[in-house]
């Protein structure tokens, strides 16, 4: 067996979704880290910890899992609204070895196209390895996302 590099990503998720609003909404509701537990389903807290030169240091904790644990870690976050981009990237990592998550966001004749590439290794101790957390963040960011879609057209509706 050939021993990767950190560096190698062996977890890779790719995932869209069209939102019908206009370009400001979609991007200043999807990035305002404080209101992301009304925002997305699995989120119970979003504790903004520091702010620096456009990059923000956030903690998320999720709701308590079926045994009670409450899971929460860390993030760093760097927004770039000239390029509509996002860079984020777990700083306590838990049970990943490293987790990278770059956000797009492109407009379309008929919405806003966001998309959200996830890139990550899962330490040997984890309780999933690669291809199972892959399954497992492909499932619940088509669940995250159409929620997100429908939060963020009916405040455009409205």
């Amino acid at each position: 067996m050939v021993e990767k590099t950190a560096e190698q990503t062996v977890g890779h998720t790719d995932n869209s979704i069209k939102i019908d609003a206009p370009m400001d909404l979609v991007w200043d509701m999807t990035n305002d880290i404080e209101s992301w537990p009304r925002l997305f389903s699995e989120y119970a807290e979003a504790e903004i910890i520091e702010e620096r030169d456009g990059t923000f240091v956030f903690r998320l904790a999720l709701h308590p899992d079926e045994n009670g644990t409450v899971w929460s870690w860390v993030s760093e976050r760097t927004p770039d609204p000239a390029t509509r981009t996002v860079e984020a990237h777990r700083v306590e990592t838990g049970v990943f070895e490293f987790m990278n998550i770059n956000w797009e966001y492109r407009q379309e004749d008929d919405g806003v196209l966001m998309r959200w590439i996830q890139d990550f290794r899962m330490k040997p101790e984890a309780p999933v390895d690669d291809a199972g957390m892959t399954e497992r963040l492909n499932r619940n960011t088509r669940v995250q996302m159409e929620r997100i879609k429908g939060l963020v057209e009916a405040a455009a509706a409205a």
